[in-house]
Order: structure tokens, then sequence, then C-alpha cells
């Protein structure tokens, strides 16, 4: 996807909003089953480099057997220490 000079320069947080906006909208389409998604008040923006889209690919392909054995939050909070990310432990679950 190329971006135009104004989506270069809009602000992450209206990005993230108009996405978490737009795709609530549209999975509330797709059955009663989803009519009472939301998401979570925050989000996390990380970059990812081109040499390693193939393995975040295979991690996401292999995240539901991957969080039986270690849950999102113990993952998140050691990538943050891993990349000295400083963080305050009240705001990062609602």
């Amino acid at each position: 996807m190329s971006c135009s000079i104004s989506q270069k320069t809009r602000a992450l947080c209206d990005v993230i909003e108009n996405v978490k906006k737009d795709s609530s909208k549209w999975i509330k389409t797709k059955g009663r089953a989803f009519r009472d998604f939301h998401w979570q008040t925050g989000y996390g923006p990380f970059s990812v480099s081109q040499s390693n889209v193939a393995q975040v690919v295979k991690y996401i392909e292999q995240q539901k057997e991957h969080h039986r054995r270690r849950t999102f939050q113990e993952e998140f909070r050691a990538f943050l220490k891993r990349y000295q990310v400083p963080y305050d432990e009240r705001y990062l679950w609602d």
C-alpha cells in the first residue's frame, strides 16, 4: 500500500481510532456472535522490519497454541522489558 502525503502526516492516534471504529462496525455485520465485540481502550504501536515479516506471520498463525503455554500478558511484559520500553502496570490492562 502506498501512502499519500496526507496519510504520512496523520497522527497515529487518529489512525488507530479509525481502524478500531471501522473494524468494529464491520465485524458486527458478520453475525450475532460478534454483536458485543469491542476493542480494548488502549493500544501499543510497534513496527516490524521487512526482514522479520515471515517470522511475525508464523507467530500470528501459531498464536492460539503459543498462548496456551504463555499468556499474552506475560509475553507482552517480557517484550517491553527486552526492548527497554518503560511502562506503568496500571495502564497495561483494562
